[in-house]
Parts: structure tokens; sequence; C-alpha cells
């Protein structure tokens, strides 16, 4: 039986119920089948390949559900090890990436164009072999046009998964009716001192803080009242979050009522029995996260590992767990029940109605709000 017969079979018996999402990813990976019914890898064309490859990323739930669904059965398949590390800070890892050698960090779990452009401009791209990776064919067209925009005619990089950074919380303290008239003003809402939270980030304080004086974030003309929107919200919050696990406890232990904050970790509460609300305000922010190939990297193993996590029933298993919609296009991919209930989730695959940063403007800036941004939390 080739591949193709022997994938499909075993993807028949997954859909039928016969054998659950782990015992699925465990027998593809066990058969080999990592490259997807087009895939152009065996085992065997490993046999000169590095022993292991660096992943970074997030951490807490969204860590979990890699190593889960997508790191083990790769390993399986493969005999290469991903070994994954955690961010304690997006510009905590530039800092690392630059100062390490070429090949020591390979692939990273990047989050927003922002990042991709950031890290092309800095040389720090590879150039994928777009034909080792099929299960690109699957993609949101929109995720994938807005990269190669940046670094034409190549990628660096293919999208995963996307969502928002909408507004969380407490229904036993502040009601949907509340959330939906008040949006972001209720982030520097003196009702609320001390039980205030947000993301100790520059760029989401600042979108969230010109929201708030009315303006568009992505053509902000009065600086002075984003800076003043953020000094306030400094003034009333309890502290800043700097993870996602953070989040989640500062919510689920009542220690905040209200934050901005990820979709997917919000999702996770609820399904917790936490009464946590989420709502995406007019203008709020939206992201997409890409799994980027460092400079130096060996680039058939991270093209494999790449194929081998966008392979649809892996890539649905990886946002099942983690939370957040994959970057798999709805008309194209039948995503299962629980994806589409997801925050964020665009049935239609366009994202035409989610705000995302401008990553010329947002990188044309950094430099000068980046610094503003550390003496404001500071206090000054």
């Amino acid at each position: 039986m080739d591949d193709t017969k022997r994938y499909q079979k075993l993807l028949e018996r997954y859909r039928n119920g016969d054998i659950d999402r782990r015992r699925f990813l465990s027998l593809l990976g066990a058969a080999g089948l990592v490259a997807g019914v087009a895939g152009p890898f065996t085992r065997h064309a490993f046999a000169e390949s590095p022993s292991q490859v660096r992943f970074d990323g997030w951490g807490g739930v969204v860590s979990e559900a890699f190593r889960q669904y997508a790191f083990d059965p790769y390993t399986e398949a493969t005999g290469i090890t991903v070994v994954d590390g955690t961010f304690t800070g997006a510009d905590e890892y530039l800092a690392q990436v630059q100062a390490a050698g070429a090949g020591e960090f390979n692939v990273a779990h990047l989050s927003g164009v922002f990042d991709y452009a950031r890290y092309h401009n800095l040389d720090l791209s590879s150039e994928l072999n777009e034909d080792n990776i099929p299960n690109m064919q699957y993609l949101i067209p929109a995720l994938i046009d807005v990269l190669r925009e940046i670094s034409a005619p190549t990628l660096s990089a293919v999208p995963y998964n996307y969502g928002t950074t909408g507004l969380a919380y407490n229904r036993a303290h502040i009601s949907d009716d509340e959330m939906r008239e008040k949006g972001s003003m209720l982030l520097i809402d003196p009702a609320f001192e001390g039980k205030i939270g947000g993301w100790g980030e520059w760029k989401t304080r600042i979108w969230y803080a010109a929201l708030q004086s009315g303006q568009d974030p992505n053509n902000i003309e009065d600086m002075d009242a984003v800076w003043d929107n953020i000094r306030a919200h400094r003034d009333l919050a309890l502290k800043y979050w700097s993870s996602g696990a953070e989040l989640m406890s500062l919510l689920a232990e009542d220690e905040i009522y209200v934050t901005e904050a990820w979709s997917g970790r919000v999702r996770a509460l609820q399904d917790q029995g936490h009464d946590i609300g989420y709502y995406d305000p007019p203008g709020g922010l939206a992201w997409q996260e890409c799994l980027f190939v460092i400079k130096g990297s060996p680039m058939e193993a991270t093209e494999e590992l790449l194929n081998f996590m966008l392979e649809p029933e892996v890539a649905i298993a990886v946002a099942e767990g983690q939370f957040y919609p994959p970057a798999l296009d709805p008309q194209k991919v039948e995503l299962g029940e629980l994806v589409p209930t997801l925050p964020a989730f665009d049935p239609t695959g366009t994202l035409s109605e989610l705000s995302f940063f401008d990553p010329a403007y947002w990188n044309g800036n950094e430099a000068d709000w980046s610094r503003e941004f550390s003496r404001v939390q500071r206090g000054y």
C-alpha cells in the first residue's frame, strides 16, 4: 500500500470514530506519513539530518498543544527531537537570537506580521523551499500574502494560527451590557482601580490607548493623548502581566476584573468553568502567528516539521489544544466542531473584519515609541 492510500485509510478510521485523535497522530507518525498525502520526504531522507530542531514559543497551553499533537508525533516519524523553549518576551527573545551563533535557534512561533518584518529587516530570515511544504495549499491566502509582500518573492515562515487581543472581564463584577457600552474605556475607569490588568508590551498599550482617544491605531495623530491614556491605565492597574499563564492566573483568582487578553487564553479559562467574558471592541487588535525559520537552520528538517504541523488533522488538533483558530482555510478544510466556536474565528477565511498592525507604520515608530513606553512604565 503506498503512502497516499495508507494516509487515507488512517484518516478514514479517524473520521469514522474508530480511533481517537491521539491514536491517529501516533499511527500517522509511526507510518512515516509526516508530509501528508503529497509529502516528498520519508524517514530514510533524514539519514544526514541533524538530531534535533529547536522550537521557541509562548509556553503554557500553547506549548502543551504543540508538544502533544505535533512535536512528539514528528519525532516518532523522523527520529529528530524537537527541543522547545519558551519566550521570556518578544524583544528579549530577539536579542537572544541576534547574539547567538548561526543555527542555535531554528523555528520561532512569532506573533504578528510586525515580527516577521522585523526579523526579515535584521537579516534573520531564511528562504523556504515551498515545494517541500505542500500542505501550504490549505492555508488562508490572505495570511500568506501579507508575509510574502515583505520578503517577496520568497517566504521565511508559514502562517499557523490567528486570534485577537480583546477585552476579558469578570462577569461577577462587569456585565455584558456594561462591557459593550464602555469597551476599552473600562481599562481606564477609576471605579475599577486596583482591579485592572494589562499586557506590559508597548504595541498593545499604544493600540488600546489610541482607541481610548478615538484614533486609528494605524494612523495616530495625537500621541500626547495616547501617552496620557497609558499613564491613566498604569496608575489604575494592579499590574502589567507578562505571560499567558500569568494572565490566566490573575483572572482565575479574581485578582483583576478587566484586562485586554489573548482570545485563546480566555477560552481556556471559560472551558475550565470560570465566568470570564470576552469582547472584541470596534477596532480591537487582531494578529496572526507564524512559524518562522531563522537563518542558519537545517532547512530540510525544518521544512518537514512545518509541513507536518500544517497537516490538517495535526493543525486542527493543535488549534483545539491551544484555543486559537488555525491558519487553515475553512473554505478548503473541514475544521470540525470546536474550531468554529473559538473567539476570532472567521468562517469566510477572508479575515476582512479584523484589524491588524500595519507593519511598516509600527516598525517605523518602534524606536521612539518603545523607548517612551519604557519611560512611562517606570512612572514618568
